[in-house]
């Protein structure tokens, strides 16, 4: 933690002159919320430097995995602006059968079939030609997000004369300033957060710590019973196996026993 934290209006200035210039060209910018705390203040930082008419939100659809109440609070926090909404084919737990094992750090399935691809092709289709694709990874989180850039031209999308921009708008802030902004503007986080998750996104996560798992199998009984019924489907387990513990399945990490 910094020793002096810092303002929003300190992380105002440190917005790309690009992002600046893309404003001021008309670039659309398109919001991907998982209705996380993350995703809420960085909608909030979004609109300091962004005209409303120039935004959207962007949600990937998670069946059977998504908290509770995530659509409707992505709604009651929009402040109007425009929502789209996209899903993949098959569900995280269909995925999970058809391949006879969960997804990995290594091999994030789930974050490329199920959010980044939909909304992406959900982005191309809308037929805008200059984007700024905004997404809500920190630094803080991980050593991984923490090697991000945080502002890029992303080539990949950009062709037939569309121009595609990648920003992580709160990439360098601490969670601190996440939830200060949230109340800043007199909005409160999703409720899973006040039953002690420290993030949202699906329920039960593989990059989730023991404390969250915990707290998910407590508050989601039935579907962490599914998750745990798929460890003995498949003769795999969730997690991936640690120096220190090896390989444990998800009643052991939890020490929670599905009913």
């Amino acid at each position: 933690m910094n020793l002096f934290p810092k303002t929003v209006e300190d992380r105002d200035c440190e917005v790309p002159q690009a992002v600046r210039d893309l404003v001021q060209q008309g670039a659309v910018f398109y919001v991907n919320s998982s209705a996380g705390k993350d995703s809420q203040a960085m909608l909030h930082f979004v609109l300091r430097h962004v005209p409303r008419e120039q935004v959207v939100i962007i949600h990937a659809v998670l069946p059977e995995v998504e908290w509770d109440g995530v659509l409707e609070h992505l709604e009651a926090t929009a402040m109007g602006l425009p929502i789209l909404t996209c899903r993949s084919r098959r569900t995280l737990l269909q995925m999970i059968e058809q391949r006879g094992m969960f997804p990995s750090p290594s091999q994030r399935q789930c974050t490329s079939d199920l959010k980044r691809g939909p909304i992406e092709r959900t982005i191309r289709q809308a037929g805008r030609k200059l984007i700024v694709n905004c997404m809500g990874m920190r630094a803080e989180e991980s050593s991984s997000r923490a090697k991000l850039e945080a502002f890029k031209f992303n080539e990949r999308n950009s062709k037939n004369g569309r121009q595609w921009y990648d920003w992580l708008p709160i990439h360098a802030w601490e969670v601190e300033e996440v939830f200060g902004l949230i109340k800043a503007v007199g909005q409160e986080p999703h409720w899973a957060y006040s039953k002690g998750m420290s993030r949202l996104s699906c329920c039960f996560c593989i990059m989730s710590s023991k404390a969250d798992l915990t707290t998910a199998a407590k508050l989601n009984p039935v579907l962490y019973r599914r998750y745990v019924e798929l460890e003995r489907q498949t003769g795999q387990v969730m997690l991936m196996p640690s120096k220190k513990h090896g390989r444990l399945t998800l009643e052991q990490v939890t020490g929670v026993l599905a009913a």
